[in-house]
């Protein structure tokens, strides 16, 4: 009985293990093309069903209280596209007398430069009682404001120019983060009474999005075996982030709690998840080198 009731709890780790073991398993299902048809129904069904069921399940009090939590924002925004991929830079400046992968360090300087997630970071934060509102309110900025900033970030560490499909990324996280979130508002205000009084599952809801978002993204991984990398260097690469992830985490923990942070424990959780988390909503930005340079490549 013990043994269950654990499982129970820690069903969403033991759902992760599952997404990526049935992504190793079978990867055709779940990649771009496949049965599950994760360009559309992750893309834009999955994320848009985050946003809609955090919009059905937030106050609109909470909402608007976090759009004027200026500080936090400032914060977040500025570690996660200035310290953040300035810092990768400078570790990277020492990782580049290794031998490691030229192209793995590359990989991790884009990736640094990437906005907070869209989804990811708003799921955590209120799986674990942060400020879901301040969460949503940065991932959906951040992206957007990232579509400017990124390409910016990318010419500076790496020299490359950048193509970005303003028009189609702005659209997507519109149509998948803003439009949704006002909807779920909008169905809140009519049975408003019967969610207070049934009180839906919503974190299981969306935990449950995630996985799927987790499974389609490991079954891309895995439809590629023929990477050419040495062992070595993926290793030292996969210990390097996690690494980067804990102390990024620590540090952000530290700086969010002192005395005169004016932060809740609740916004403190939200800092250290949309700081510290970087999406790929930007992730199709194709690079080109400038003269001279060596061309990178996309960012998958």
């Amino acid at each position: 009985m013990r043994l269950l009731e654990r499982m129970r709890k820690e069903w969403f780790m033991i759902g992760i293990v599952l997404a990526i073991a049935g992504a190793k398993l079978e990867p055709s299902i779940g990649v771009n093309g496949g049965p599950l048809m994760p360009e559309i129904t992750v893309s834009y069904i999955a994320v848009a069903t985050i946003f809609f069921n955090s919009g059905l399940s937030l106050n609109t009090e909470e909402l608007t209280s976090a759009l004027v939590h200026i500080k936090l924002h400032l914060f977040i925004q500025i570690f996660t596209l200035a310290f953040f991929p300035a810092a990768i830079w400078l570790l990277l400046q020492l990782l580049s007398i290794t031998p490691i992968n030229e192209w793995l360090l590359k990989g991790l300087q884009t990736v640094g430069c990437m906005p907070p997630p869209v989804s990811s970071a708003v799921i955590l934060t209120k799986a674990v009682g942060g400020n879901e509102a301040a969460a949503i309110f940065n991932s959906a900025f951040g992206s957007f404001l990232g579509i400017v900033v990124t390409p910016l970030l990318l010419l500076l560490f790496l020299h490359s120019s950048s193509s970005v499909p303003f028009t189609s990324i702005f659209s997507q996280l519109f149509m998948t983060v803003v439009v949704p979130l006002i909807i779920g508002q909008i169905v809140r205000r009519y049975i408003k009474d019967w969610l207070e009084r049934k009180k839906p599952p919503f974190g299981a809801v969306s935990s449950s999005v995630l996985l799927v978002i987790i499974y389609t993204t490991f079954c891309d991984t895995f439809s590629n075996p023929d990477i050419d990398l040495d062992r070595f260097s993926l290793i030292l690469i996969l210990f390097i982030i996690c690494s980067i992830q804990l102390s990024f985490m620590l540090l952000t923990f530290i700086f969010s709690t002192r005395n005169n942070s004016g932060f809740t424990p609740a916004d403190t959780v939200a800092v250290m998840f949309c700081s510290t988390h970087k999406s790929l909503t930007l992730g199709d930005t194709s690079l080109s080198p400038g003269p001279g340079r060596s061309h990178v490549p996309r960012s998958n």
